[in-house]
């Protein structure tokens, strides 16, 4: 009779054995809570220019079966993917994380060229709404605003050219590794401090900004 194999060696064989990555072929959408449907609609149909593309309705979760009344709603982008809402009906917009900088979590949006940007820049203020940039990122220039759900958005326009990014591809890898290596570094030091507060502050070996600062 076959013994059954132990647990640890049973997950690594299912590793060795699971099927390679099928590829990913771009984003489809992502979603996000909606406060309003009909105000978000507004922004990103009628200020943005993304048209309202599907609707899905439904009073209970496909994927887990609970029940919450929600209406989904996706806006089209150019290239066929697209950003999507949920409206609960409860007026809600969903709450910012407690423990992460407003300027973290965001998503961006690839317009055509500078002209574009400043336009775009033009029109959402026209429309009052507050714009940070245009911020040069270097190989992109953005602007920065929020949605009427509190999401951050970002508009780019690219600047280094495909070679330029594949250039950089190639050691993106080493740097990480070196980012790793430094904030386990950092993780002994701050546990070994014991709240004293002599740890140094974690800092990345290259510094691709150095003009801000």
């Amino acid at each position: 009779m076959t013994q059954p194999l132990a647990p640890a060696l049973a997950a690594t064989n299912a590793r060795l054995t699971a099927p390679a990555p099928a590829p990913v072929l771009g984003l489809h959408h992502y979603a996000y809570r909606a406060k309003d449907a009909e105000e978000t609609r507004h922004f990103y149909e009628d200020i943005l220019g993304l048209p309202l593309y599907h609707i899905i309705q439904s009073d209970h979760v496909p994927s887990t079966g609970e029940y919450c009344p929600y209406t989904h709603f996706f806006f089209r982008l150019s290239d066929g993917s697209y950003i999507a809402f949920f409206d609960l009906g409860d007026d809600q917009a969903a709450l910012p994380s407690p423990n992460t900088p407003g300027w973290v979590n965001h998503i961006a949006f690839s317009v055509g060229d500078l002209v574009d940007l400043a336009n775009m820049k033009t029109r959402l203020q026209a429309h009052g709404i507050d714009v940070i940039g245009i911020t040069d990122h270097h190989v992109f220039k953005s602007i920065y605003f929020f949605d009427p759900n509190g999401v951050r958005l970002e508009l780019t326009v690219q600047l280094a050219s495909a070679q330029d990014m594949a250039k950089d591809s190639t050691h993106a890898r080493a740097r990480l590794n070196e980012w790793t290596a430094r904030k386990n570094e950092w993780r002994a030091e701050r546990a070994s401090d014991s709240g004293v507060g002599t740890a140094t502050k974690l800092t990345p070996l290259h510094n691709d900004r150095p003009e801000i600062g």
